[in-house]
Parts: C-alpha cells; structure tokens; sequence
C-alpha cells in the first residue's frame, strides 16, 4: 500500500477540516453528503486512525485529525508557492488577483461563485485570504479588501458592493415547531457569535433593542465564528442572526427558513477597496464582483 492516500481523499479532508463539518464541505465542492463520508471514511482506513469525532455536534478533528490537517495545509500551500513561482518563471506572475475577506464572506458569499470568474478569466488566478480580524485591510500583497462596514476607508478606491440586511434564521423543523408551540424570539433558544476579533457585527443584544424586544436571559450556545455557528443552527440546535452575504443560499436551498417579519437594516453594506494604481487583473476582478452583487 502506498504511504500516501489519493489526493482526491486529502483534498475532500481539506475542505471538511477547513469548513468544519462534512455538510459545507460536500456543498463547497458540489458532491453529496454521503460521498463525503465515504471519503472521509477511506482515509481514516489507509491512515488507520479516526480523524473526525463524530460523538460531538458540531463534529470535530481528533488529535489524528489535527495532525494530517496542519500537513494537509502545509502541503498544499507549498504546491501552491511552487505553482505561483513556476507562473513567475512563464511570465504569468501578473495575472493574478489577491482578496482579502472575512471567513463568512469567503466561504458563503465569494468561493461560490467563483467558478463562474474561472469560467470567463481562466488567464487570472484568484487568491482569497481570511485574517483573523473581522475587518480586513489593505496591506502588501492585497489587491482587493471586501469590508463589511459604512464604508468610512480613505485608503485606496472604495465602492459599495451591496446593502447588508440581518435576519434571524433557523432550521425548517425548529422554526415549525417554535412557531407551532407560540414561542417567539423572547423565548426561543439562541445561537451566538462572539469573539474579541469580531467587533463590527451586530448581536441578539442590538437586534433585540432595535426591534423593541424584550428578554431577560441571552443564553444559548456561543461560536467564535459564523462557519460553526451556522452548523448548529443547521443540526437545529437554536436560532441565529442571519447576514444576506451569509445565509441568503442556505435560505433559497430551503436548509435554513428566516423568521417571519424579522429582516432589519442597520444601515450597513459590504464594501471593495482597491489599491492604487489598479491592474487590469484586479478591473476584471471588481467589475465581475459588481455584477454578481446584483444578483440574488
């Protein structure tokens, strides 16, 4: 037996490690879910070891599972170094454009639809980055910031991309049954996301004062992030604010219902900057993402 598992096996790993359940990664690379698990389960036979834990919800990686997950990355990222320098040496260095998002942005809104960039620009190679803050900057080596905001940037070119609305969600059979039972949102359960990095987003807390409701405990499950927050809410395990650049597809695919009469404006928007001067790389790139916001 080879050392090595087939790379169709590490690359379905890759994306379920990265997105943090089996569900997103088989609609992130267009497959169903069961042939997800029987890649996954392929692995863990040529490794020998169990590399996710099933027992809990969300699942999570084993120690295994860590461990091939850091070689994964690592070793996807050196090929991806060498196909960039191999691009260098054929003189197509140039053709390429880095954005720099939020994880929620680049894994609900942006990867989707990139196929259909590739599609009309084969020549140029799309690199999407995901800091840990929730409001990326332009820095060396970014072409494209995409910042959920007012848009009160000074650096570089800014536009408004679309108008940002927020929407409680939740799985159809929980939403049926809160609605059948007449539990509204004072008393339904909750789903949060919190962490220091995330200072831009509304919570339960702005969404309760601004609609003129009332509760008095905020409890119910905490995330640091809206890829995990969002798989509980698809397990129906609580109820979450939803953003139209984050559940908008989970909605049109009927795996998430919004809450009736619950869509507020905040008055906010996501927004691209630009660096300065603009390649002709980076024009295709804002011109197709203009044309894309306008769709639903």
């Amino acid at each position: 037996m080879s050392r090595l598992p087939p790379l169709r096996l590490l690359t379905t790993f890759e994306a379920i490690a990265r997105h943090g359940s089996m569900h997103l990664a088989a609609a992130r690379l267009n497959v169903t879910q069961p042939a997800i698990s029987q890649s996954l389960k392929a692995l863990e036979d040529h490794v020998g070891a169990q590399l996710l834990d099933r027992s809990t919800r969300p699942a999570r990686l084993t120690e295994a599972g860590e461990i091939l997950a850091r070689a994964v990355r690592e070793g996807f990222g050196r090929i991806s170094v060498a196909v960039e320098d191999i691009r260098d040496m054929a003189g197509l260095g140039g053709q390429q454009v880095t954005v720099s998002c939020t994880i929620g942005m680049a894994t609900y809104w942006l990867m989707p639809r990139l196929p259909d960039f590739y599609a009309k620009h084969p020549e140029i190679t799309v690199n999407v980055q995901a800091p840990a803050s929730d409001l990326p900057h332009l820095a060396p080596g970014i072409d494209i910031a995409i910042r959920y905001g007012t848009g009160n940037w000074h650096e570089g070119r800014t536009f408004k991309l679309f108008e940002e609305r927020i929407f409680p969600v939740a799985a159809p059979a929980l939403l049926e049954r809160l609605q059948r039972e007449g539990i509204g949102l004072e008393a339904a359960p909750l789903i949060h996301v919190r962490s220091p990095r995330n200072q831009h987003w509304a919570g339960w807390e702005e969404y309760f004062l601004a609609r003129g409701i009332i509760r008095e405990r905020l409890t119910g499950q905490t995330f640091t992030n809206y890829v995990q927050a969002a798989q509980a809410v698809l397990d129906g395990r609580g109820v979450m604010l939803g953003w139209r650049s984050i559940a908008a597809g989970a909605v049109r695919e009927k795996t998430l219902c919004p809450w009736p009469d619950g869509e507020l404006d905040l008055g906010t928007s996501y927004f691209v900057t630009t660096t300065q001067p603009v390649s002709q790389s980076t024009n295709e790139f804002t011109a197709w993402l203009s044309e894309n916001a306008k769709k639903p």
